[in-house]
């Protein structure tokens, strides 16, 4: 098995980073209580900036390369923290769940810190295990309703 430095070289700490954070953006309440309390013990932590809630404009595009437009308006939680070791995490999601977005902040700061990344990867994974499933299951349920075009030929007279 590959050291934390060898998996998380300097070419993939950002994306695996960013995959932490969609993670932590779509986990459940209850699975980020799971995972601080596997985390524990945690460090102290301070707030950046106070946990607060927002609204973000939503973009879209016609047939996903038309010209841009703003579809509208949707609620987001966002916190800044950083841990007395200087790391510094972020938290973000939909809602207005400021404590998630909080405890997300506090992950990603734990995610950060080398000696405890394993730790958190493998807090993650029952999520990340969830969103595959649940992703499975919509992709079957819109695969049901999937209807093949074909063109017919007519023939001659």
């Amino acid at each position: 098995m590959p050291q934390n430095s060898e998996k998380y070289s300097s070419d993939n700490v950002m994306p695996a980073r960013k995959a932490a954070l969609a993670t932590l953006a779509r986990a459940r309440r209850d699975e980020l209580d799971v995972m601080l309390g596997q985390l524990s013990p945690l460090p102290a932590a301070r707030d950046l900036r106070p946990a607060e809630v927002g609204l973000v404009m939503l973009r879209g595009r016609m047939g996903g390369d038309g010209a841009p437009f703003n579809l509208g308006e949707a609620t987001v939680s966002r916190a800044a923290i950083r841990l007395d070791g200087g790391a510094t995490g972020f938290g973000y999601r939909l809602g207005r769940d400021i404590a998630a977005a909080r405890q997300g902040a506090l992950i990603d700061a734990l995610w950060q810190d080398e000696d405890r990344r394993a730790a958190v990867e493998a807090a993650l994974a029952p999520v990340r295990a969830r969103l595959a499933t649940e992703a499975g299951e919509a992709r079957a349920e819109t695969a049901a309703t999937k209807v093949d075009f074909f063109t017919l030929v007519r023939g001659e007279d």
